[in-house]
């Protein structure tokens, strides 16, 4: 973990988590100290469940929530539940990730659910939700090589298949993340 005194903190949507580029770009980033990612049980038994669904392996689903809950042990954010009644969302079942950022002093929820969370009851909390997109490449634009480097450094681990750097963009491209991936482009060479 960096010592960079700017450090955020964040709290991670369950649905950012599951795609394994998408979930390594993150942790990545975090694990090089550009923000402090936190989640809750409700979002980690979220994500668990995604993920079994979405690679049919419930232990394989089990192992990534421990390794991330290894690796990130600060990152699980308890305590939140008197706080969920307050919550005003459309859907219901997405109060308790605001709760969590509350109760945790986060500024922002990364998620691709946008729609789910009115950005008026947020900022009664000081709160905003932005998609991974977006986070992604202002935290590539306000980081630069420092947060490319740590890119670079996840894509140097994988390994079957290697993944070049030409490889990676398109990958993110493929995915959406359209605005990260223009931001790449500019520092392919160094990727």
């Amino acid at each position: 973990m960096s010592n960079r005194a700017d450090r955020f903190t964040v709290v991670l949507d369950a649905n950012v988590l599951v795609g394994a580029l998408s979930r390594n770009m993150l942790l990545s980033l975090a694990e090089a100290g550009f923000f402090r990612p936190r989640w809750s049980p409700h979002i980690q038994d979220e994500f668990e469940r995604a993920f079994e669904q979405l690679y049919k392996d419930s232990e394989l689903a089990g192992r990534q929530r421990m390794r991330m809950e290894n690796a990130f042990p600060e990152a699980s954010v308890n305590g939140y539940d008197p706080l969920i009644d307050a919550i005003k969302l459309h859907d219901k079942d997405d109060r308790h990730v605001v709760a969590a950022a509350i109760q945790t002093k986060a500024s922002i929820i990364v998620t691709e659910n946008l729609k789910d969370f009115d950005p008026k009851e947020l900022a009664k909390f000081e709160i905003e939700a932005i998609s991974l997109d977006d986070f992604l490449a202002d935290l590539l634009d306000l980081a630069g090589t420092d947060a490319v480097a740590a890119l670079r450094t996840m894509r140097e681990r994988f390994k079957r298949p290697e993944i070049t750097a030409d490889a990676l963009v398109a990958r993110i491209e493929e995915l959406g993340f359209l605005k990260t991936a223009d931001i790449l482009n500019v520092y392919r060479e160094v990727l």
